[in-house]
């Protein structure tokens, strides 16, 4: 085996996320996730070229499943796909199911609105507004709305101001993509960033309370401001998500990304988890991911990728196959020996053994072993024979071929089990 030395230079986000794949864990830094990446590309260059370049900018939605044993690579993949996406002007949004419940998808879309950041969204629709009326938001002097901009010119008028009114109902109330209430929300907030019509602090923050599930908002405050005294809920919540998705497109980004982590929770029997599944639950959690995928035709703009442990699969109890109405949707309808990259679950074992060569798991090993050493710790290429060898356990079962590589590059490591 062959020692690697050579360093390279690392900023401290570089260097806590070397720690991390010490420690077996996914990387998070975009630089070292295109760095350590090997063969993966065969998925995740399909997908952005297919999906994320064409399909989902064009108006489509897409949903996809990506499985393996652990150590896989399916962290990895979500990480590399969200760094992609983000480069092509998406709104990303990343969570594990260890942290948040996936029974009730009231609290996923809660999730997904808190990393979206609305109101930054919605002071970019009203760029597009002013935009529409033929002036450059850019030469508005910070701290002045676009209407206190207007009367500096003597241009604040009540034909001017019809136009903002008239500009505001075309993009949020006219539009069929957006809730009822969602639309006049936004209509309101964006409004309010345009000086027009005004809207006092407390009813701002009134319906930004709202859109984020305040339960402690008495719902008739809501009708003084026009909406319907309705709450957000798990019945909502996947037409709230909808409307989301279309603001995130009004303000100029090419879609939303969404990718969910770690789906085995559901199967997962530790009680050191903060988060436990019943079996109501869990029929819950499947339920609302096919009510996902039925309702999944009538989005724009979005692409969900899940992430699961092959336990998902493999429990016929518990896991996706107990739930027929989901796994009738999701299976992969014709087997094939070739891995079908429009297939809606993507087995990485699967993808690892049919395309990983010894050259290709030696560059692997390389790869990380230069990534590890940057930090002084000590890594050891693999050679020829442990790379043909760590092929045939593979197709043994029971450990992946990225988990093989790392535990044998980062053997000199007591006790990490990558």
């Amino acid at each position: 085996m062959l020692e690697v030395r050579k360093q390279y230079q690392y900023n401290d986000k570089d260097h806590s996320t070397i720690v991390r794949l010490t420690q077996g864990k996914a990387p998070q830094s975009e630089h070292i996730l295109n760095e350590l990446s090997v063969g993966i590309d065969f998925i995740t260059d399909f997908w952005e070229t297919t999906y994320l370049q064409e399909f989902i900018p064009a108006g489509g939605s897409k949903i996809k499943f990506i499985t393996g044993q652990k150590g896989s690579g399916k962290t990895h993949t979500l990480n590399l796909l969200t760094a992609k996406t983000r480069k092509l002007d998406y709104i990303t949004v990343a969570f594990s199911a260890y942290d948040i419940w996936l029974h009730d998808f009231r609290e996923v879309y809660l999730e997904i609105l808190r990393q979206t950041d609305l109101p930054k969204l919605l002071e970019k629709c009203s760029h597009a507004i002013i935009e529409a009326m033929g002036f450059n938001h850019q030469e508005i002097p910070r701290g002045l709305t676009f209407v206190d901009f207007l009367g500096q010119q003597g241009l604040a008028d009540g034909l001017t101001r019809r136009e903002i009114r008239l500009q505001l109902k075309q993009m949020f109330l006219d539009n069929p993509l957006l809730d009822n209430n969602f639309a006049l929300t936004c209509s309101l907030l964006c409004g309010g960033i345009l000086g027009h019509p005004f809207l006092e602090p407390q009813s701002r923050q009134l319906l930004l309370g709202w859109l984020n599930g305040d339960k402690t908002i008495k719902v008739s405050t809501l009708r003084p401001l026009g909406l319907a005294p309705n709450r957000i809920t798990k019945y909502n919540a996947r037409h709230m998500l909808r409307s989301l998705a279309e603001i995130v497109r009004l303000s100029g980004h090419a879609g939303l990304f969404v990718s969910i982590d770690d789906l085995e929770i559901l199967v997962d029997k530790s009680s050191l988890n903060s988060i436990h599944y019943t079996k109501m639950k869990r029929d819950d959690t499947y339920e609302s991911i096919r009510q996902l995928i039925d309702d999944i035709d009538s989005f724009h703009n979005i692409m969900f990728v899940f992430s699961f442990d092959r336990l998902l699969l493999d429990d016929e109890n518990k896991g996706l196959k107990s739930y027929q109405a989901l796994w009738m949707r999701i299976q992969n309808e014709i087997v094939s020996s070739k891995i079908n990259r429009f297939s809606d679950i993507i087995d990485l074992d699967a993808v690892a053994l049919q395309l990983y060569t010894p050259e290709m798991i030696l560059e692997m090993s390389r790869k990380l072993a230069n990534v590890v050493n940057a930090i002084d710790v000590k890594a050891m290429t693999i050679d020829e024979s442990k790379a043909l060898e760590i092929i045939t356990l593979a197709r043994m079962g029971g450990i992946s071929i990225p988990r093989l590589v790392n535990q044998a590059t980062l053997q000199t490591l007591e006790g990490v089990t990558p």
